[in-house]
């Protein structure tokens, strides 16, 4: 479906936590490479043209009809077991057998809405550890997109400054001090992109945070960018006024800032002071790592 559920923006940290706790690893690389085998077969609100109730068509089984011959569906009963009975209590096949795809909401793998999967990684003088976004929620013309960066170290900021009319056609909002540290938690960043649609800046204006996305955004927003701006990542150097170019079908988020530039920039540097300064927060803030490592405490 549109929204992958292990292809969608939450699994770019939610992968690379299991990967660390187990100890495999723990990175974001190997979700870029898996998208575009997940195209999508749905397309649905908010950024989609339709709308699909979720017991559209008797639910989870006519969804999972869209993936018959991927699956193996009587898997529990050879097995003997009961970890692939689905909430009916029922084997996948024997929930699927007998249903159709229905109307033209939903499609088959062989016909889908995008030769492309719903999400993109991206990578660059921003983004060296990757950023994600939700491209099949991104109006073509932004696709490939350069503009004035608008930049704002807290969420509450860039949400005011787009209700006051300071933001205009082909800014890049960009919001940091959001990640798992500089929150701290990593909030979902829905406000500022509900804000910018709110405005009819959705198909016009970007945002790029170290905050997060989940399922609901749409427009060019491009979150969990890696390392955040708390953990010296270069989303921090951005200043107001440059210009940041975003091409997402090729990957790919930088400053249009000379490495020099940014060296220098890093070298005078100076952070906001933390939000949270004691407690438990303040603890969390010290010890967690980026979202690229899954955001996990470390000692």
């Amino acid at each position: 479906l549109r929204r992958q559920r292990l292809y969608h923006e939450p699994a770019r940290v939610g992968l690379p936590r299991v990967e660390g706790i187990v100890g495999i690893g723990g990175q974001v690389h190997h979700i870029g490479a898996g998208i575009d085998l997940h195209q999508p077969a749905a397309e649905v609100e908010p950024a989609g043209r339709s709308q699909l109730d979720i017991q559209y068509g008797e639910g989870d089984p006519v969804r999972l009809r869209v993936f018959d011959g991927l699956l193996r569906p009587d898997k529990a009963r050879d097995r003997g077991t009961r970890h692939d009975l689905l909430q009916y209590g029922k084997t996948v096949g024997e929930n699927i057998k007998g249903k159709s795809i229905k109307g033209p909401e939903i499609r088959p793998i062989d016909d889908p809405f995008s030769e492309t999967g719903g999400i993109a990684v991206l990578w660059g003088n921003i983004a060296p550890e990757g950023a994600v976004v939700k491209r099949s929620a991104v109006a073509p013309e932004m696709l490939k997109h350069e503009g004035r960066a608008r930049v704002f170290d807290s969420e509450d900021d860039a949400i005011q400054a787009i209700y006051d009319g300071k933001i205009v056609d082909g800014d890049v909002v960009v919001i940091r001090y959001e990640g798992p540290k500089g929150g701290p938690g990593m909030r979902e960043m829905l406000n500022p992109t509900s804000a910018l649609a709110g405005m009819k800046l959705d198909k016009t204006v970007a945002l790029i945070t170290d905050g997060r996305f989940s399922g609901a955004s749409r427009g060019a927003s491009i979150g969990h960018v890696s390392p955040e701006a708390a953990s010296d990542g270069p989303i921090g150097l951005i200043k107001e006024g440059d210009t940041i170019a975003i091409d997402i079908p090729a990957g790919k988020l930088d400053v249009l800032v000379s490495d020099e530039e940014l060296a220098a920039r890093r070298a005078n540097l100076v952070k906001p002071e933390p939000k949270i300064k004691t407690g438990w927060l303040a603890r969390y803030a010290k010890m967690v790592t980026s979202a690229s490592q899954g955001a996990v405490m470390k000692d």
